[in-house]
C-alpha cells in the first residue's frame, strides 16, 4: 500500500500483538486497519482459545503464506443487546469479555465478544462486536485507538461480503444495526476496498 503501519500493543489475555493504521473517512470516522499476529514470546493469560480463530491450523497455514484479510469488528453502543439479538437468531457470538492494552494516549479499554473456542463464524464474515471504554463512561470514544493514529494516506471505500448463508448473515447484520455492507449469495469472501498512495487496493479473505 506504500505506507508503514503505526505502533500497536500487546494483548496479554490472548498472547497476540498488533500494528495499526487509520483508514477513516467521513462515513466511517473511527475506521482503522489492524495487523494482528500471535506474539511468539508471550503466552496467553486467558483460559480459552485465542480470538479470531488464531489457533486454527488452517488459518495459521494460510497466513504463513501471506497476510490475509480474515475478519472485521463492528463497534456498538450496547454490546450486551447486540449479543442477545444474535442469540435470538440462534447465533452464539460468544460471551462479552473485558480487554485492555496500553497506548501512548493512555490505557485503552473495551468490551468484546469472544467465543471460548475463538471461532469467527461464517468464514469471518460475521463481525465480532466491540464496545469501547468502560460501560459507564459518558464519552466511550475518548480513548479510541484511532485518536492516536496519524493520517496514513489510506482510506476505506467499502466492504462487500459474499456467503452461501447470505440471508442469515443479512438478518444478523440487521439485528445488530450494521448497515451499508452489501451481502451477496456466493462463495465465502470478505472484500475491503481501500484508496492508497499506490492506487486502489482490494483485500480479500477468499473464505479462509
Amino acid at each position: 500500500m506504500g505506507i508503514s503501519p503505526g505502533p500497536g500493543g500487546d494483548h496479554g489475555r490472548f498472547g497476540t500483538h498488533n500494528r495499526l493504521f487509520k483508514i477513516a473517512t467521513p462515513a466511517n470516522p473511527f475506521a482503522y486497519l489492524e495487523i494482528i499476529a500471535i506474539n511468539p514470546v508471550a503466552k496467553p493469560t486467558g483460559t480459552g482459545a485465542r480470538w479470531f480463530d488464531m489457533d486454527d491450523p488452517a488459518l495459521q497455514a494460510a497466513v504463513a503464506v501471506e497476510p490475509k484479510l480474515v475478519h472485521f469488528v463492528a463497534n456498538t453502543r450496547d454490546i450486551q443487546a447486540g449479543q442477545q439479538a444474535l442469540l435470538a437468531l440462534d447465533i452464539d457470538r460468544g460471551p462479552v469479555v473485558q480487554a485492555s492494552r496500553h497506548s501512548r494516549k493512555g490505557l485503552l479499554q473495551w468490551q468484546i465478544t469472544v467465543r471460548e473456542d475463538g471461532q469467527r463464524l461464517f468464514n469471518g464474515a460475521l463481525p465480532t462486536l466491540i464496545q469501547w471504554g468502560k460501560p459507564e463512561e459518558s464519552d466511550p470514544m475518548r480513548l479510541h485507538p484511532r485518536n492516536s493514529l496519524p493520517r496514513s494516506g489510506v482510506s476505506l471505500s467499502g466492504i462487500t461480503v459474499t456467503h452461501p448463508a447470505a440471508d442469515k448473515l443479512q438478518a444478523a447484520y440487521e439485528a445488530v444495526g450494521l448497515a451499508g455492507i452489501p451481502i451477496l449469495v456466493g462463495t465465502a469472501n470478505i472484500s475491503a476496498t481501500l484508496r492508497t498512495p499506490k492506487g486502489v487496493v482490494e483485500l480479500k479473505s477468499f473464505g479462509v
